[in-house]
């Protein structure tokens, strides 16, 4: 009992604003780690699949990303990030979200994806998941994001390509 008490004390307790993460940090880049594998292990059983790259990443690989990231602490552990890249044609690239099990539903993409757009604008922001992730495209599309397409990476796993484009820049409606 004492427990789950904890737990839900503990899952209701506010979490920190979006902050660069630098991966040259040893406990930074474990945690991150740690979290990106408990996170995409959900998305693994939910779509039946576990061949995701970041599964298989090492902690190295990790390092040697190219990849930004921003990630938020609920206290000293850190319970989401997300990644992204900058383009050749200018567009932000989304490369990976994650929020821990534990810290579901608290908002934790939404205000990471906030600040993402805050700190990165663009015009044009892409992001790839897979299809069968229900609630990812789901909160893809509710930030403004729209299909573009689909890629088989896998025997009956399929990816769906979205795209947003920067609201002044699709907001060319001219009236009379």
């Amino acid at each position: 009992m004492t427990g789950q008490r904890h737990a839900a004390t503990e899952s209701h307790r506010p979490f920190t604003e979006p902050v660069r993460l630098d991966l040259s940090d040893p406990d930074t880049l474990r945690q991150l780690w740690n979290l990106q594998r408990a996170s995409y292990a959900v998305e693994a059983r939910l779509i039946g699949f576990d061949g995701i790259p970041p599964l298989r990443e090492t902690l190295e690989q990790l390092r040697a990303s190219d990849e930004s990231f921003l990630g938020i602490r609920d206290g000293s552990r850190l319970v989401g990030a997300v990644a992204w890249i900058r383009l050749p044609n200018g567009a932000l690239d989304i490369c990976r979200l994650v929020a821990h099990p534990v810290a579901h539903r608290r908002g934790i993409a939404t205000a990471l994806l906030d600040a993402l757009d805050s700190m990165e604008p663009a015009e044009l922001t892409v992001v790839s998941t897979a299809t069968s992730n229900l609630p990812a495209v789901e909160l893809y599309r509710r930030r403004g994001f729209v299909p573009v397409g689909k890629r088989q990476i896998a025997p009956g796993v399929t990816i769906t390509l979205l795209e947003r484009k920067c609201a002044s820049a699709s907001q060319s409606i001219h009236h009379p």
